[in-house]
């Protein structure tokens, strides 16, 4: 279950699918190609991991989602931009067949952009009890055995937490005063949990970095995770900052430039949207580094990022480290 069909969401339906018809391969996928090694290396026993861990199979998948805009998952695939369009004609029957249900949408939380097909309700209580019905629709209209919600949407203006997110009750509470410090990933989250369906987080959000989310999780077994995909830019940090590390390295600063012309980019534009992206960005290197421990080599170095929309570039993201 996605909130938020847009590229990343039609992308990896439109990738599994590919899959299944044998028209494409599972690159990037770890638990579709990656391997887990049983003992000695000179042993030679690395299965994969599908086939350790029982994990469902990409052919027993089925999707649904939420999206302010009415395109289905073919149109929506098509407008972003991002896979060939003969690819996606050849899987058009599933793709076109996933259509987006009324979505959660505050405006305060994502400026530059608006849409039509958004749940309207008395509070944002009501509007999670809305989400929760489209769950247990949708588990049994889909014969689904398990279900797992994965936030796909747009990144939600910067706020620090507060007395709302503490304990389940002030949560609950604020939703039905329809407090703004409820964002709408976080009623996404809520109505998931409280189904004891699992929420991966796919954007910088708040979301389920509070205790209210954390209870949730505990009390229904239901896993949460996640903050942000991170398979562009950050994704590369990650990969070279440890390096630097672990051959003790220094850095004096660290420049990332970002051009993108797409959906993303245009939410990214507003300085709030922006200052939750930012804020994440910012704190990879710092968790990966630990300047407190290393501060002749990390104790000062700067880290800047910048995020340009540029229409012109559309989906093919750009990135410039310095």
């Amino acid at each position: 279950m996605l909130p938020g069909m847009g590229a990343v969401a039609t992308t990896f339906v439109a990738g599994v699918e590919a899959i299944r018809k044998g028209l494409a391969k599972p690159i990037g996928s770890l638990t579709q190609m990656g391997t887990i090694r049983l003992g000695k290396r000179t042993d030679g026993r690395s299965p994969k991991l599908k086939e350790f861990v029982p994990l469902a199979g990409l052919d027993d998948l089925v999707f649904t989602g939420w999206d302010i805009f009415e395109d289905d998952m073919y149109s929506a695939a098509t407008n972003a931009g991002v896979l060939e369009r003969d690819l996606l004609d050849k899987i058009k029957p599933l793709l076109s067949s996933v259509k987006p249900r009324k979505a959660v949408f505050d405006h305060n939380y994502v400026k530059n952009i608006d849409g039509p097909n958004v749940k309207k309700g008395n509070n944002k209580m009501d509007l999670a009890e809305q989400v929760r019905d489209d769950i247990r629709d949708f588990k049994k209209t889909s014969g689904a055995s398990r279900l797992i919600t994965a936030w796909c949407g747009s990144t939600e203006s910067y706020f620090e937490p507060t007395a709302a997110h503490q304990s389940l009750k002030a949560f609950e509470k604020a939703m039905t005063q329809n407090d703004e410090n409820i964002a709408p990933s976080m009623i996404y989250a809520y109505a998931s949990l409280m189904e004891g369906v699992p929420f991966a987080n796919g954007a910088p959000n708040l979301t389920v970095d509070i205790p209210v989310m954390h209870e949730l999780a505990r009390q229904n077994e239901a896993p949460i995770c996640g903050k942000d995909f991170k398979t562009g830019q950050t994704l590369i940090k990650t990969i070279l900052a440890p390096g630097f590390k672990a051959r003790m390295i220094g850095l004096n600063g660290w420049f990332s430039t970002n051009i993108l012309g797409n959906r993303d980019g245009e939410v990214l534009e507003d300085p709030g949207s922006f200052k939750t992206k930012e804020e994440s960005k910012l704190s990879v290197l710092e968790h990966i580094l630990q300047p407190e421990l290393y501060p002749d080599l990390y104790g000062k170095f700067t880290h800047k990022v910048r995020i340009n929309y540029y229409p012109p570039r559309g989906d093919n993201k750009e990135g410039w480290d310095n």
